[in-house]
């Protein structure tokens, strides 16, 4: 025998489906819930708060850190894990590279790998930055401070990774002797100044060593050392093409009008 709902089978029916909605919806809004509390919880406890640079010369922590740390997720250490796991940065001016390592939720460290800079030469769109074997590593408007802008020397093109074309490329191991004497005295130029037969002057503000030839480089750099700083704010030039002797003196010749 067959059984007929009535009326109020049905209105149990149309009950039972609006409690299974209600469940449906509560599970949904718990579920919403759940990933929104995961959410603040991973941008509250993953925000950085420690960044440790290291390696960076040319290259302020301030502006490696806005290069790692850019977008808007950019300051949480679980999306910088993923976004830079097992992958360097490049791209960045006067950066060969950078590690990004998570040392902690709120802590990471940036390891930077510069390019190698020897000099720069004045060029149409700012500065020419080449290495120790004359390639062109950067073209830039920016003037780094500690890289010796190399003048009298003539060039037909410049071309970014491609070597300088100098008639004599043996200028080259010069400029590298010239960035090694002053790397171990601690001295800084502003220029090295080739001019004919590869006689070298280096500029210092106003003041001028003119070093002559290759000749006597450590000697001529350890007297350095000690005259410059007697001669800050003088203007003239040094004449130490014929140096040869620490002990000995050296003529300081003022430019005219001082």
């Amino acid at each position: 025998m067959r059984v007929l709902e009535g009326g109020n089978g049905k209105k149990n029916t149309a009950r039972r489906r609006r409690r299974r909605v209600k469940i449906g919806i509560l599970v949904a809004g718990s579920f919403v819930l759940l990933i929104l509390c995961a959410f603040l919880y991973i941008l509250t406890v993953y925000r950085v708060k420690t960044v440790v640079v290291e390696g960076n010369v040319h290259r302020t922590d301030e502006e490696i850190q806005r290069e790692v740390m850019k977008g808007r997720l950019g300051s949480n250490s679980l999306y910088l894990s993923m976004k830079y796991k097992n992958k360097q940065i490049t791209g960045v001016p006067f950066v060969e590279a950078m590690d990004v390592e998570i040392l902690s939720p709120s802590s990471i460290q940036i390891t930077v790998y510069e390019k190698a800079l020897a000099g720069c030469i004045a060029h149409l769109q700012g500065y020419a930055y080449f290495d120790n074997n004359g390639k062109v590593v950067e073209i830039s408007a920016i003037r780094l401070d500690g890289i010796p802008q190399v003048t009298g020397l003539r060039f037909s093109n410049v071309i970014l990774n491609e070597v300088l074309p100098v008639s004599d490329d043996t200028i080259f191991q010069q400029i590298l002797n010239l960035t090694q004497m002053m790397d171990k005295y601690g001295i800084e130029a502003d220029e090295i100044h080739f001019s004919s037969g590869a006689k070298v002057t280096l500029r210092f503000d106003r003041v001028r060593a003119a070093l002559g030839n290759g000749d006597y480089l450590d000697e001529k750099f350890m007297k350095l050392k000690d005259i410059l700083p007697m001669l800050e704010g003088e203007s003239g030039v040094v004449k130490m093409e014929n140096f040869s002797d620490p002990s000995a003196d050296v003529t300081f010749v003022k430019d005219s009008g001082e």
